[in-house]
């Protein structure tokens, strides 16, 4: 069985020969983004040998809109228009996108990261300005989210129509229980993901719902419950739901995960027997169909890649 193969098929809950497994990292805070992230990526699947590569956007995080950037009223929101397809925000991202594919020649799958609309723009202005405009004036930051989700969904459809991608790593944030209730955020969040969602969705069926857990605190999970997407992977040391448990809170669906991503944990700063009997453990609990074995995030910068094959290595063995 070959890794697209096998990832697909976990995908759609079939059986595997193995647990697929995948680790993501952002890109040093030193490195020439544009010249050598490419290469950066390639080299990183060829070394860990992981199912699948996720690849991040760093460099793209801050969306590049006037109003966004010189925002001080909320009405001004109003004003916001879409970059458009052809802005260098959307074409660079899908270019890059595309050397990476071409450079795996069809060996496995690839998944493009993309934010949910509250996100751009909260990277693009500030957590405390964004929610102060929430408080003032609702509709006008609902205006611009829609706004953005329009980028988003093109940027979507071109990683996969264009660029080739399998899919999108579609990132939510910003339900954190401290921020919003249940209801609020299904009215501020819920329509600007789904609008951005049903464009990846009508190019391809292998998209992941990313539950981003970054901060630390604890999400209201169950806005998300309902989201239209393939594979899920959340912060499981974070919302104290394991696989298992998200397996069944997500009706079902492929669950991607497992290790805690954090410095003190197993993985980043145990030794080699330590993170072999953990993934043994973590097949154990989950079982091996409609399972990947990953992180809850991305890696910590700096990370010793030798960790990510340990955990390849002990999946292979497994099933020798």
């Amino acid at each position: 069985m070959n890794k697209k193969e096998r990832v697909l098929r976990a995908f759609s809950n079939e059986p595997v020969d193995r647990v697929p497994v995948s680790f993501w990292y952002h890109m040093p805070e030193d490195m020439d983004l544009k010249k050598e992230c490419v290469k950066a990526d390639l080299d990183y699947y060829k070394t860990c040998y992981i199912d699948f590569l996720k690849i991040m956007c760093d460099g793209y995080f801050d969306y590049p809109n006037e109003i966004a950037k010189n925002i001080q009223s909320p009405e001004e929101w109003y004003q916001m228009k879409p970059l458009g397809k052809k802005h260098p925000f959307i074409r660079e991202q899908v270019e890059r996108a595309k050397k990476i594919v071409k450079g795996l020649n069809g060996e496995c799958c690839t998944f493009y990261n993309v934010f949910c609309p509250m996100s751009y723009l909260r990277f693009g202005t500030s957590e405390e300005l964004l929610m102060r405009h929430i408080r003032e004036n609702r509709e006008a930051v609902k205006y611009a989210f829609s706004i953005v989700a329009q980028d988003a969904a093109e940027l979507s459809r071109q990683l996969i129509e264009e660029a080739g991608c399998d899919g999108i790593y579609y990132c939510v944030q910003n339900a954190e229980k401290f921020r919003f209730t249940y209801e609020e955020y299904r009215e501020f969040g819920t329509p600007s993901d789904l609008e951005v969602l049903k464009i990846p969705n009508h190019y391809s069926t292998n998209n992941i719902l990313h539950c981003c857990g970054w901060a630390g605190d604890q999400n209201r999970m169950e806005v998300w419950q309902d989201y239209p997407a393939k594979a899920v992977n959340w912060a499981i040391y974070v919302e104290k739901m394991d696989l298992r448990e998200g397996k069944e809170f997500f009706h079902g669906k492929c669950v991607i995960g497992g290790f805690d991503n954090r410095p003190e944990s197993i993985l980043v700063s145990g030794c080699q027997r330590e993170i072999e009997e953990e993934t043994k453990r973590l097949v154990d609990q989950a079982g091996k169909t409609g399972v990947i074995l990953g992180a809850d995030c991305t890696l910590p910068r700096g990370v010793d890649l030798n960790r990510s094959c340990w955990v390849v290595k002990t999946l292979q063995n497994i099933n020798s």
